[in-house]
């Protein structure tokens, strides 16, 4: 009990007002945080664009680098968005069922969506904040963060880095630098038949039917 006998404690249903407060809150930082990156990106993509000009292999080498690491951060934070909205629905549904049981509900989807965004530098404070008050209210159990999830062999790391790092450059100096993605190489274009090829065609054909009737005559 509180001060003057009052229960300081909130209740089931401020408590998920107020966690859907916060996950549009933290929303609204991961877009702010894609916007600048592609802002960024784009200034990369003109310098990019500038050193192919200058034919400075190694520096647009270094720029397509850039590039990736850009639009695999804006994929993370809209997969990361994405799991706000996947939680943010949930809270949605726990009101809803609220009304019917009187109790919050355990769930697998926001367990499993709060150990993906607890790994997230730009929100991480706040998920950590919010998985321990889902945790008393039995919404989630106890989640033990494994740190070594994802990683990969550091060779196969820099094998795909460099296939992508050649499509980067194929694609901002229209196929001057770099190679060319599997579905463009894999599709070559028709060969146009040489001009005057069909002329000599027809040519040949009219001198074997002269040569034939030759032939006959004789």
């Amino acid at each position: 009990m509180g001060l003057f006998g009052k229960d300081n404690q909130k209740s089931p249903k401020d408590m998920v007002n107020e966690w859907n407060h916060k996950l549009r809150k933290e929303g609204y930082v991961l877009e702010r945080q894609i916007k600048a990156i592609q802002r960024e990106e784009e200034k990369t993509k003109r310098q990019l664009k500038d050193s192919a000009k200058k034919g400075e292999k190694a520096a647009c080498s270094i720029l397509a680098k850039e590039i990736l690491n850009s639009r695999k951060a804006v994929n993370r934070l809209y997969a990361s968005k994405a799991h706000l909205n996947s939680i943010s629905m949930n809270m949605k549904n726990q009101l809803a069922t609220l009304r019917i049981a009187g109790a919050l509900e355990k769930s697998t989807d926001v367990m499993k969506s709060m150990q993906a965004l607890i790994k997230l530098p730009e929100i991480q404070r706040t998920m950590m904040e919010m998985s321990k008050e889902m945790m008393k209210a039995g919404i989630i159990e106890e989640m033990l963060e494994d740190t070594m999830e994802g990683l990969e062999d550091s060779d196969e790391m820099e094998e795909a880095a460099q296939e992508e790092v050649d499509k980067v450059l194929y694609e901002l100096t229209a196929g001057e630098l770099g190679k060319a993605p599997t579905a463009v190489t894999d599709t070559l274009p028709a060969m146009k038949e040489p001009e005057g090829a069909t002329a000599a065609t027809s040519d040949d054909e009219a001198e074997d039917l002269m040569a034939k009737l030759e032939a006959l005559r004789s």
